[in-house]
């Protein structure tokens, strides 16, 4: 099985447990592996024979523009549906990171891994 791999995909959400969290749209990122055979594309040399990663970032972007999640748990559950789902991944591992949001941290975040 092959990988593509984007890192660092800022993204803006509604993500929080308390309300105030959730008032307005924040920054978090993605670093996202998607499990891929691309044996075919690899001699076609074509984009419809891979996962064309503009379009999984546009995808991620535009449903967590439209959604509101409480835990990052829910919000990393969706994106690994949505990637296995709508583009046909084998597997997907994602790490959700969610930066400065408590004093004294860098960031604190999950990371998944599901399999189609």
């Amino acid at each position: 099985m092959d990988t593509i791999f984007l890192e660092q995909v800022k993204v803006q959400t509604k993500l929080g447990v308390p309300d105030w969290e959730r008032a307005v749209p924040q920054t978090i990122i993605l670093d996202i592996e998607i499990g891929y055979d691309f044996s075919k594309a690899c001699h076609s040399d074509a984009i419809e024979d891979t996962i064309d990663y503009g379009q999984v970032v546009g995808r991620i972007r535009e449903t967590l523009a439209e959604r509101s999640f409480k835990l990052v748990e829910a919000l990393g559950e969706h994106v690994c549906q949505l990637v296995l789902q709508e583009f046909k991944a084998m597997d997907v591992k994602l790490k959700v990171s969610k930066p400065g949001i408590l004093p004294g941290l860098k960031a604190l975040g999950i990371t998944i891994y599901r399999k189609g």
